[in-house]
Parts: structure tokens; sequence; C-alpha cells
């Protein structure tokens, strides 16, 4: 794996916590922030041929 697509992966499991921990909390404005990032993420990753549930966490 090389190191972008190691980079994005581990954004996109750092947004998917965050995104979690803003549901738990209630805090809708911030699921809506998190929502955007992790969409944006994985349209990078789509653009870019990198498979997210391809690699273990």
């Amino acid at each position: 794996m090389d190191a972008f697509t190691a980079g994005l992966l581990q954004r996109i499991r750092a947004t998917e916590s965050d995104l979690t921990r803003a549901r738990d909390e209630g805090d809708d404005f911030l699921v809506e922030v998190e929502q955007g990032e992790l969409d944006d993420l994985r349209r990078l990753a789509a653009d870019h041929g990198v498979e997210v549930g391809a690699y273990s966490v």
C-alpha cells in the first residue's frame, strides 16, 4: 500500500470516528460537517481507485 492510500484510509477512519462521536453527542452541526468530509474522502478514494472496504483496519 502506498503512502497516499494509507493516508487516505487513515483520514477516512478518523472521520468515521469523529462522525460517530458527533452523533453520540447529539451535535447535529458537527454531524453534517463530518458527514460532508467523509463523503468527500470517499469520493477522492473512488476517483483514485482506492477501495475503502478492501483494507482491514
